[in-house]
């Protein structure tokens, strides 16, 4: 089995990387900014695997650390333009970039987390590098978790529209404001949708078709939805949920150990260690 062995220089090089240079802002606000933030994420990806996504070759750390210091910085200023067109006035960018490039390690540990998940849980997978570059769920979680740092920063519109591009490419759909834990792993993937305030445990497998999502909307005296309430499941760890699953509401925890059998509809909660089978209206419980 051919594994990923990571740098060991990432997480000094994003710790020590103190200047990000000077830009300059886009002009016209929307003008590329969809270039824009494919071409961030493909820069993020190569600093954190460059052996996997930055065309480094062999055990050179030398040529490794330079891969990761050029795709850091590019990365750092291509942000520092993105945040110009969507927040002009008054945010100290450099700073900004710099709070985000200090998630990096962190981020990069748990994707690894991850990609040994999908190994361990797909007997198909013949390597993590293949995982990483060939599977949607890599595409898609990769995608969330650099986009989820930027949510929890309350930077506008540039999350929604990371975690729109993986959901155009892939089919998975994570909103992302949702939490979700190491160790995470969706097969096959497609039709996948994980709502804002759905929130994840470790050690969790999904399969295509699953729906995380909202029972309904609470109205406001005008008839419009509440922004801000939970909506959406909580899942615990250690669970699987089988292709077509619907779970909803936001008061709905499933708990750890459990199995959620395909095509299950579930609009209540679920004790630990239970296994739910599909059955006319609503999922079984033994």
């Amino acid at each position: 089995m051919a594994q990923y062995t990571s740098s060991p220089s990432f997480s000094d090089l994003a710790s020590s990387l103190l200047a990000v240079g000077d830009h300059h802002p886009l002009g016209e606000t929307n003008t590329g900014m969809k270039d824009r933030v494919i071409h961030l994420i493909g820069l993020l990806r190569s600093a954190m695997f460059p052996h996997v996504f930055g065309r480094v070759t062999g055990e050179d750390m030398g040529s490794a650390s330079f891969a990761v210091e050029f795709a850091l910085r590019a990365a750092a200023r291509l942000l520092g333009e993105l945040l110009d067109s969507v927040q002009p006035e008054g945010i100290p960018h450099t700073e900004r970039v710099m709070e985000f490039l200090s998630h990096l390690p962190e981020v990069k540990e748990i994707l690894e987390s991850d990609t040994q998940a999908a190994y361990e849980g797909d007997p198909a997978a013949m390597s993590t590098e293949e995982i990483m570059l060939a599977y949607p769920a890599f595409e898609a979680i990769s995608i969330y978790r650099m986009a989820h740092i930027l949510y929890e920063m309350k930077i506008p519109m540039l999350p929604r529209m990371m975690t729109e591009y993986a959901h155009t490419i892939t089919g998975i759909d994570i909103h992302p404001g949702a939490k979700i834990g190491r160790s995470f792993f969706i097969d096959h993937g497609t039709g996948v949708v994980i709502g804002e305030t759905c929130t994840i445990g470790d050690h969790v497998k999904l399969y295509q078709g699953v729906t995380l999502g909202a029972k309904s909307f609470e109205l406001d005296e005008d008839g419009n939805p509440v922004k801000g309430i939970k909506r959406h499941p909580d899942i615990g760890s250690h669970v699987v949920i089988y292709a077509g699953a619907t779970i909803l509401g936001g008061n709905t925890l499933i708990g750890d150990h459990c199995t959620i059998g395909g095509n299950v509809w579930l609009t209540h909660s679920v004790e630990a260690g239970r296994t739910v089978y599909p059955a006319e209206e609503r999922g079984t419980i033994v």
